[in-house]
């Protein structure tokens, strides 16, 4: 599985510049002009095309069982879908129940990515308790599992949320051990009672979800968050923020030395608080959490990309079908899914709505079209928020994110000048919708290699299950700051 790419137009994180590139056994060997081929190796002449390192996304669902049902995707499709978009690395969220044992929970969601997944992947492990024996757990977890983050709510109460007690336990274990902590930042209390008063006010629609977990509710969670990790030592990794506040109150912390590095998702930047309003149940497709919020909030999102006060860019990936597992909290009796509420006649509601938006394989597309072309972000910020930042952070770089000597062999040839429209039609994700139905779109990934392998060849899939490895990840001290200081981001460019 040897492999050139000639003419190359390597573009990333901090450089951009014309040359060769030599993979042998499924790593960059060499990087130059004028490089020979040995015998039996493919070449590839990638003129007037750009070459990225492999994309990760560090923040997907594809094992989640969650509000009632199971997301659609398992590892063969969600992993050639991220490939068909560019994504040559997956970090799942293992997420599992309240009382469940987080090291059983991790060897679970191993197994239902061996021998399915296409690309590499890796874990965070879920803590949604701390009782007597979880400390115990996790040490096995990061020493014999390979797991190097944890994942933590400070939301969906009785489920996957944590008390304060919990939150300050699992912080300090993950100083002491060097883990990171990502987190996803809410008030559960006050999102309890906020769903509470709208549903017994009749308010029942999708377009209620964003104000039963309003822009405040978001903000206070990071903050709340913020103050433990000040106090604990701890490094955190705040997952999908959605808003200026809730960016502002994690900037804030950043600058009093609190170790916080900050991740929106693709759909907060593409997406406004419009789509939840849409009529005939439509607007359920929308409904994640913390919700899509105003436009304004998007622009500023753009820009705080742009500036490098938001590290990275991930999907949430989390997908469920419209017509079925959606329509789980639809008001109408008649048309919800639920055979609680037709047997009973009671109707559904927002808060029955499985939260999560079909993403993984847009990703990359949609930050070219959006942001590159339309002069939001250069190609050294789609590079940096898109891979090499996500490696960095989660002690990947530079087998990952990088185009160097001795890095992994995960490649993209994009075509710049390619266009379409994204659809349900051509997507590969298992689910029965698109939150982007019939946006069009430039650029796309004409060849995918990990490893070496050629997993995407002309735009068309030539992989197979079983490909992906898991990758063994260390713990880093917690001392080891990846974001920018303010001193070196680059200003604002007008949002368009």
């Amino acid at each position: 599985m040897n492999l050139l790419l000639q003419n190359a137009d390597i573009v990333t994180a901090t450089r951009r510049y014309q040359s060769d590139i030599l993979c042998v056994d499924g790593v960059i060997r060499e990087i130059g002009p004028g490089l020979s081929a040995p015998e039996g190796a493919e070449t590839i002449d990638t003129t007037g095309k750009l070459v990225f390192p492999g994309f990760i996304d560090p923040h997907v669902h594809i094992h989640l069982p969650f509000m009632g049902t199971h997301a659609k995707d398992d590892w063969a499709s969600g992993s050639k879908a991220a490939l068909m978009g560019g994504t040559t690395t997956l970090i799942e969220m293992c997420c599992p129940s309240r009382g469940e044992d987080p090291l059983e929970a991790i060897r679970l969601w191993k197994s239902k990515a061996a021998g399915l997944a296409s690309c590499d992947y890796s874990f965070h492990c879920g803590v949604t308790g701390f009782d007597a024996k979880t400390a115990a757990s996790l040490r096995t977890v990061v020493s014999d599992e390979g797991i190097a983050s944890f994942k933590i709510f400070l939301a969906y109460k009785g489920a996957f949320g944590i008390d304060d007690t919990e939150l300050y336990k699992t912080l300090s274990l993950a100083a002491e051990l060097g883990v990171i902590v990502t987190a996803h930042c809410e008030n559960a209390e006050l999102i309890a009672e906020s769903q509470k008063k709208l549903v017994a006010e009749g308010k029942l629609g999708p377009e209620w979800h964003e104000p039963s977990r309003p822009v405040s509710v978001e903000a206070d969670g990071c903050h709340h968050l913020a103050t433990f990790a000040e106090l604990t030592g701890a490094r955190i990794y705040v997952v999908h923020t959605s808003n200026r506040p809730a960016v502002a109150a994690l900037a804030e912390a950043r600058s009093r030395g609190v170790d916080v590095t900050i991740e929106t998702v693709a759909p907060y930047l593409v997406l406004d608080d419009s789509a939840a309003a849409l009529p005939d149940f439509e607007g359920a497709k929308y409904v994640m959490s913390p919700p899509i919020r105003s436009k304004a909030h998007q622009d500023y999102l753009w820009k705080a990309l742009a500036d490098g006060t938001i590290n990275t860019v991930a999907t949430d990936h989390a997908p469920f079908d419209f017509a079925t597992q959606k329509h789980m909290g639809h008001p109408d009796p008649a048309k919800c899914v639920d055979a609680t509420f037709q047997t009973t006649g009671k109707p559904g509601n927002f808060t029955l709505i499985p939260n999560g938006i079909p993403s993984v394989e847009e990703r990359v597309k949609l930050l070219y079209t959006a942001g590159v072309c339309r002069g939001r972000i250069d190609l050294h910020t789609l590079v940096n928020c898109a891979s090499t930042q996500a490696a960095k952070i989660f002690g990947l770089y530079p087998r990952k994110g990088a185009i160097e000597v001795g890095s992994d062999a995960d490649l993209v040839i994009w075509d710049p000048e390619w266009t379409g429209k994204i659809s349900v039609a051509t997507h590969s994700m298992a689910s029965d919708y698109s939150a982007f139905e019939g946006l069009d779109i430039q650029g796309r990934a004409e060849f995918v290699t990990v490893r070496g392998k050629v997993m995407l060849r002309d735009g068309e899939w030539c992989g197979a299950p079983g490909w992906g490895n898991f990758l063994h990840r260390e713990p880093q001290p917690s001392h080891a700051r990846t974001h920018a200081p303010a001193s070196s981001v680059r200003s604002h460019p007008e949002a368009l």
